[in-house]
């Protein structure tokens, strides 16, 4: 996933709200938004260890993932519901992870009688997509700052609080992590998720000492969230005990045929391995 991929992902996405622009305009999109019921807010265990589980059918490191029909969709979210997960990431991003808006929206109405949130999981470039997010029913969404100018990252966390969602902050080095430092100090850290993705932007593969390096480096009143390299019930205890308050995992558990026997244990473990180091203090 090279910046040229980023690049890519960024004109197809800006390509996305144009024609989705053309179709409905914004200000009729943003009163369909306001019309909708709001989605289950994020609810994180305190001084716990929360689960984000994902919801995809294909990434370009993993390829296909899975077949999904909106019955599977439902039937997998729930099970992630069912055991423990915070919040589910929903891919809608068409070209390269097979996602759609579709998938977002029959994810959110499987969620809603758990009273779990589904996060838009996209590469986002305008708060437009946010406002779709709102309409397809989601309480939260991905911002990739790699890929957005300060400006732009600001925006989409602006539009995102005028309609209640969270926003998961997603970043790759120290560099991210410095321009995170400061759009909390521009804009304050309400509703604000701080993300590491341990996936090698030009290699594909993960790195997961990534994770254990940058920890220290993200802001300690933000929820801290481990991205991609969390496999095992393991990985997500060593997650907790470096500092994270929640994973993010996606293609572990699309493998699973039993995701929920999975996403249940790794809580188990992470949680367990909170609680531990809370007893050593």
């Amino acid at each position: 996933m090279s910046a040229d991929f980023l690049a890519q992902m960024a004109a197809s996405s800006l390509e996305r709200v144009r024609a989705a622009r053309a179709a409905c305009p914004e200000d009729e999109l943003m009163q369909r938004a306001l019309a909708v019921e709001p989605a289950p807010p994020l609810r994180l265990t305190p001084g716990g260890f929360d689960l984000i589980a994902e919801m995809k059918l294909r990434s370009p490191a993993a390829g296909r993932l899975k077949q999904a029909d909106e019955t599977d969709i439902a039937e997998r979210v729930s099970a992630y519901a069912r055991a423990g997960a915070g919040a589910v990431s929903v891919l809608t991003e068409p070209s390269r992870f097979e996602g759609s808006l579709g998938h977002l929206s029959h994810a959110a109405a499987a969620l809603r009688p758990f009273g779990v949130p589904a996060m838009r999981k996209d590469f986002l470039v305008d708060p437009y997509q946010v406002i779709e997010a709102r309409v397809s029913g989601a309480g939260g969404v991905l911002v990739i700052l790699r890929m957005l100018s300060d400006a732009q990252a600001a925006a989409l966390i602006l539009r995102a609080r005028e309609l209640s969602l969270f926003v998961l902050l997603e970043t790759f080095d120290e560099r991210d992590i410095e321009r995170l430092h400061g759009l909390v100090a521009q804009l304050g850290g309400t509703g604000l998720l701080a993300g590491v993705n341990s996936r090698d932007l030009t290699t594909l593969e993960v790195v997961p000492s990534r994770l254990e390096q940058l920890c220290p480096r993200l802001p300690e009143r933000i929820p801290r969230v481990a991205e991609s390299g969390v496999g095992a019930a393991e990985d997500a205890a060593r997650m907790a005990r470096v500092g994270y308050d929640l994973a993010l995992v996606g293609s572990a558990l699309m493998r699973e045929e039993n995701p929920e026997t999975l996403a249940r244990a790794m809580l188990e473990a992470a949680r367990a391995a909170r609680n531990a180091g809370a007893r050593g203090q």
